[in-house]
């Protein structure tokens, strides 16, 4: 495989994609032509959303799925797939609607390159079950590729407001690993991305990340060997 799991589209007052920019280039090793999944906007229109990535990206040429007569076919023609972030929900629920999971899956897994940032990263995992988003709408399952098999928490932050009274981030991803104790959920700030290459996966950016897995919350360090994790 050849993923690239962005956790944000920006890292503080930067630019659209300006951080991810050049971790996107290198993934794509000479590939130009991409096919970009705008599912996960909700309050921009998929023309739009298209359009911002197409400018912020301007060494690729970017066509998004929304325009493709049969969405399946391409997916399975596409040099490298990116997709976007937003609400996860809407994202997932829409993949499911058009029957794409399998599809998406087998590319992948057949080292299709692949770059998703937020919501995108989101559904690599096992679930979408430990995403931010609010639930706007009901996919089909919260199952999502599961072409990693772990949990996925982008924009990851332990920050907490002075006065805010609700739970923590740390505390709603505890709540998962109390009821799914055997399954590992990976944090990962903005700014950073979890790239695998194959059977190989590192932490890439200048932050650290977590892992809470049970009642254990471990750090992880940038350029961190993280392999194991990507064993079942």
């Amino acid at each position: 495989m050849k993923l690239l799991m962005l956790s944000s589209s920006r890292a503080g007052d930067e630019g659209y994609l300006e951080t991810a920019c050049p971790m996107i280039i290198n993934h794509l090793n000479a590939i130009t032509n991409v096919l970009f999944v705008p599912y996960a906007g909700v309050t921009i229109g998929w023309d739009d959303y298209t359009q911002m990535v197409q400018e912020a990206l301007p060494t690729l040429s970017v066509t998004s799925i929304h325009t493709a007569a049969n969405p399946q076919l391409a997916v399975e023609q596409a040099d490298a797939i990116l997709v976007g972030g937003g609400n996860t929900f809407h994202l997932l629920h829409t993949l499911y609607a058009l029957n794409l999971i399998t599809a998406l899956k087998a590319r992948i897994t057949a080292g299709t390159p692949y770059i998703g940032w937020s919501a995108g990263s989101n559904i690599c995992g096992h679930s979408i079950r430990t995403t931010n988003d609010m639930p706007i709408i009901e996919p089909a399952s919260f199952n999502a590729l599961n072409v990693v098999p772990f949990q996925l928490n982008p924009h990851y932050t332990d920050y907490v407001a002075p006065g805010h009274n609700g739970e923590t981030r740390d505390q709603r991803i505890a709540e998962f690993c109390a009821l799914h104790a055997d399954m590992p959920v990976l944090g990962i700030q903005e700014g950073t991305a979890l790239e695998v290459i194959d059977d190989r996966m590192r932490l890439v950016g200048e932050l650290a990340g977590v892992v809470f897995k049970g009642t254990d919350k471990i750090s992880i360090q940038p350029n961190a060997d993280l392999s194991h994790y990507l064993k079942a």
